[in-house]
């Protein structure tokens, strides 16, 4: 039995090698798809303005409210900083924005007084110091409680804390200085409990010293259990295969945490950091007013609070006008300058890159 050229022993002959496409061939290939994704991209890139506010008209309408409310609440008083460059006089007529067209204007003169006021200096100090005490100790707080609450197993433990957390951010600021003083203040409870056992007692409401410390204390009170609720949203789209697969790995309860819980949340962290970053200058207004004359101004008088006792209490708008505006312009630049960093970070921010 003759064996024919390219044949296998049995006969039968082997399947036909499959050639690989070859360069021209595959550019070729691409050349002839790329105009059909162009005109694709270009069809969907020229439908008329018609067609898709009629094609999206539900959700236009939708979000008409919200657009509403946030140009009359939100950029329309931002024309009201043109008195930041006036000499703002609201009695000159008897309409406040007809006062504005009649209001001698002065360049920059409100912010070269900004410059030299030393009042100003020290509220920016306290802002800055307070913000940053703030980030410390404030800002890691809701994730180290709301990776003690996702490690408890039964429901029912996990829902009744995570309630009682939450519940002080339906507190008005009234009621927690209010809460503050009857445990902290001279008559309080741990002041009358020590003078009953023969200790001296203290007032930490009146202390200027420790005051930016109290207030810390009570924003981590009041606002901690809503960063809760934002963490244990995120820890909730974790997947349990990693956790699974950490675990069949070796790797224990802290391994896991700081591999995969901690890499979930960088997402929100960044976030969260970003925004609050952007607040830097906007510490706390009602807060801070309430326990002024506690302490004084030299320990509690941050921008908000200096801008209120310039524009509202004094009658100088166009002063207090220059120092919001310089505030929100800053914090502005924050928010952006934080919002790269992220990127820089690869997360995501506030918005894409």
């Amino acid at each position: 039995m003759s064996l024919t050229a390219g044949s296998r022993p049995d006969g039968t002959r082997p399947p036909a090698a499959v050639e690989e496409p070859t360069a021209a061939v595959t550019a070729a290939v691409t050349k002839a798809r790329a105009p059909r994704k162009e005109s694709r991209a270009g069809r969907a890139q020229k439908v008329p303005l018609k067609v898709r506010l009629r094609r999206d008209r539900t959700l236009i309408l939708m979000t008409l409210p919200v657009m509403v409310l946030l140009l009359i609440f939100n950029y329309v008083p931002l024309l009201g900083n043109v008195v930041a460059f006036q000499d703002y006089d609201p009695y000159i007529s008897s309409n406040g924005i007809t006062a504005i067209f009649h209001s001698p204007w002065v360049g920059v003169e409100q912010f070269s007084r900004m410059i030299d006021d030393p009042l100003f200096w020290s509220a920016t100090k306290n802002t800055v110091v307070l913000f940053a005490l703030q980030l410390v100790l404030f800002f890691p707080v809701p994730i180290a409680l709301a990776l003690v609450i996702n490690s408890v197993i039964r429901p029912r433990v996990r829902a009744v804390a995570q309630a009682i957390m939450y519940l002080p951010h339906f507190f008005s600021w009234v009621l927690v200085v209010t809460v503050f003083q009857q445990i902290f203040g001279g008559a309080g409870i741990i002041a009358q409990t020590l003078e009953d056992h023969g200790w001296s007692g203290f007032d930490l409401m009146t202390n200027a010293s420790l005051f930016k410390y109290l207030v810390t204390a009570q924003a981590v009170w009041k606002d901690a259990g809503w960063g809760i609720i934002v963490f244990l949203a995120a820890l909730a789209a974790v997947s349990t295969d990693l956790y699974e697969a950490a675990a069949m790995d070796g790797a224990g309860r802290w391994r896991r945490m700081w591999h995969v819980t901690l890499p979930a949340l960088r997402p929100v962290i960044a976030l969260l950091l970003v925004l609050r970053v952007g607040d830097a200058l906007s510490v706390g207004f009602e807060q801070f007013l309430l326990q002024r004359y506690a302490v004084g101004a030299g320990a509690s008088e941050v921008l908000d609070t200096y801008v209120w006792n310039m524009g509202i209490q004094n009658g100088d708008f166009s002063y207090a006008a220059a120092v919001g505006l310089v505030k929100g312009l800053i914090g502005v630049c924050l928010v952006l300058s934080a919002n790269k960093f992220a990127h820089l970070l690869g997360e995501q921010g506030v918005y894409q890159k």
